[in-house]
C-alpha cells in the first residue's frame, strides 16, 4: 500500500494574489486543511494549506511558498497528498481508491476477469475500471457490495460477480 493518498488537487488560481481553488476528495470536503502540510506525489514538495473560503466546486486556500497568480497558475493541476497515518482508519468495507487500483479482479468461479486501472465517480457510485487481456474494451464496474462482495487487499485481489451482459 502507498504511503501517500491524494486528498485533492489544484484546481486553478482564484484571484490575482496567489491564491488557489482546491478541490477536496475528502469524505467531509473541509477535512482536507487538517492533513496540512500536503505533499506532490513524490513527497519531494510540501504545501501548508489554509482554507480561505469555499467556492462553487471547491474552496479558495492559500498554500505556502505560492504567492503569485503567475505561481498559481503555474500549479494548476498540481495532485495533493496526504500521508497515510495522518488519515483516519476506515471501516472493513471502505477502502482508499489508491489501494484498488492495480488490484486484480476475479469472478465468483475464479476466472481472472482483468486488473482495475482506475476509479471513477460520476455522481451515483463508484465504478472501478478494469482492463484486461481478455476484456475487448474498458469495463466499468459498480462498486457495490452486490456487484462485488469481495476485496482483499492482503492478497491483493477483489472477487466480483458482475451484471449478466456487463462483460
Amino acid at each position: 500500500m502507498n504511503d501517500l493518498i491524494c486528498v485533492g488537487s489544484v484546481a486553478g488560481s482564484y484571484g490575482v494574489r496567489g491564491e488557489v481553488r482546491i478541490k477536496s476528495f475528502c469524505a467531509v470536503p473541509e477535512d482536507i486543511e487538517n492533513y496540512s502540510p500536503l505533499t506532490n506525489e513524490d513527497g519531494t514538495d510540501r504545501f501548508p494549506l489554509v482554507l480561505t473560503r469555499a467556492i462553487k466546486n471547491g474552496f479558495a486556500a492559500r498554500l505556502g511558498g505560492i504567492e503569485t497568480k503567475e505561481q498559481a497558475d503555474a500549479i494548476n493541476g498540481l495532485r495533493l497528498y496526504a500521508r497515510r497515518d495522518q488519515l483516519p482508519s476506515l471501516p472493513d468495507d471502505e477502502f482508499y481508491h489508491t489501494d484498488l487500483i492495480g488490484l486484480e479482479v476475479y469472478d465468483t468461479g475464479g476466472a481472472l476477469l482483468g486488473s482495475v486501472k482506475a476509479v471513477q465517480n460520476h455522481g451515483a457510485t463508484d465504478l472501478l475500471e478494469l482492463h484486461g487481456p481478455e476484456l475487448k474494451s474498458t469495463v466499468l464496474l459498480p462498486f457495490t457490495l452486490e456487484v462485488v462482495p469481495t476485496v482483499d487487499l492482503d492478497k491483493g485481489r477483489i472477487i466480483a460477480d458482475p451484471p449478466e451482459g456487463l462483460l
